[in-house]
């Protein structure tokens, strides 16, 4: 190796001159620069030093994973119980007793079926006999955990976000809007005007129902033969009684229509919830009910907007059907369970 030296001449003048060291003798010199800084990591324990960077990095990653969130979430509101489909409750529980949904398989006529005006019964509470529960309240009292989590939870929020008089006066505004919009449609469709001219509303029907009436005027179009317009069916053998909104043709088959209105969009008929159920009881009813000379193998769920967008159309096949008939079959025996256990606590008490 070459290192420079200095070396001074007669003259003064420095002249470099090249002199050769061995390597081992390098580190003795000290006159061209300074000893190289040692670094403080190179007295660091690498290894243990990798296990702590390791280690902080897993605990930063971590507290964002989806275990975390959802354990947070269950801290907040409760565990989450995913629902299940209806297919899936009736593969672990099946009817005690499978009732007919159909009664019989005549039918009569197409033109002395589709003759005459819709039926409309009303619906009659005698003082003197007995109770007979209603659709609606048997499955708004057989809930299953998850229907009342959800349903809870979206109270609490609402709640939350409008308080306690604005959550009340939001329910009635609701209430009233879908009684309006029910009774808007029982105009046109009992009307002798055509369905399509008046499928649009007008002036005279309330501002509130006008963008219902404008959502479903798609669906208006193919519905014909109206049989039965707000009508009370009864089912006397399981003892229930329901009003269905519409019995007519959509599209050539006749079902029972369930007319829904809501704020949010609901493009398939898992959206729906229980009006499948719902529907599925209604036809089982009327099938059985001797005021009325047809059978009903088919539903219809049509979802409404405010906002006029076009509304939705849920059909149930005569296979579906069949399907949430045995759901309903369960609920009524889970309402039927209930009604025991409080006629035994009661009379426990009082015994």
């Amino acid at each position: 190796m070459f290192i420079l030296k200095r070396v001074v001449s007669g003259g003064g003048i420095i002249v470099p001159r090249c002199t050769s060291h061995s390597v081992r003798n390098f580190s003795a010199c000290h006159c061209l620069r300074s000893t190289k800084r040692l670094s403080p990591y190179n007295t660091v324990d690498s290894e243990r030093y990798s296990s702590l960077v390791k280690s902080v990095m897993t605990s930063r990653t971590s507290s964002q994973t989806p275990e975390t969130l959802q354990e947070e979430d269950e801290n907040i509101y409760g565990p989450v119980i995913k629902a299940q489909t209806s297919k899936s409750r009736q593969d672990e529980r099946v009817p005690k007793i499978l009732h007919q949904f159909l009664q019989s398989e005549e039918t009569m006529e197409a033109e002395e079926l589709e003759s005459g005006p819709p039926v409309q019964i009303p619906l009659k509470r005698d003082k003197g006999s007995p109770f007979i529960p209603s659709v609606t309240r048997i499955l708004q009292q057989t809930l299953s955990p998850e229907q009342i989590f959800y349903l809870e939870r979206w109270k609490k929020r609402m709640i939350a976000e409008l308080g306690e008089d604005g959550f009340k006066e939001y329910t009635q505004n609701l209430f009233r809007q879908g009684k309006l919009f029910h009774s808007a449609l029982e105009g046109i469709l009992t009307s002798g005007v055509t369905i399509k001219d008046k499928s649009s509303g007008t002036a005279e029907d309330p501002a509130e129902v006008q963008g219902y009436l404008e959502s479903i005027s798609h669906i208006l179009d193919d519905i014909g033969a109206v049989r039965a317009i707000e009508s009370t069916v009864q089912h006397d053998t399981l003892n229930y009684v329901g009003i269905v909104d519409c019995v007519a043709r959509y599209r050539g088959v006749l079902c029972v229509i369930d007319w829904k209105t809501s704020d949010k969009p609901k493009p398939f008929l898992s959206n729906t919830y229980d009006n499948p159920v719902q529907v599925a009881a209604y036809a089982g009813a009327l099938n059985s009910d001797g005021n009325y000379k047809y059978q009903v193998e088919n539903g219809l769920i049509v979802v409404a907007y405010k906002d006029g967008t076009p509304a939705h159309a849920h059909q149930l096949s005569a296979e579906l059907m069949l399907q949430y008939w045995k759901t309903w079959l369960l609920r009524l025996e889970d309402f039927a369970e209930q009604r025991s256990s409080h006629t035994s606590s009661v009379y426990a008490k009082n015994k």
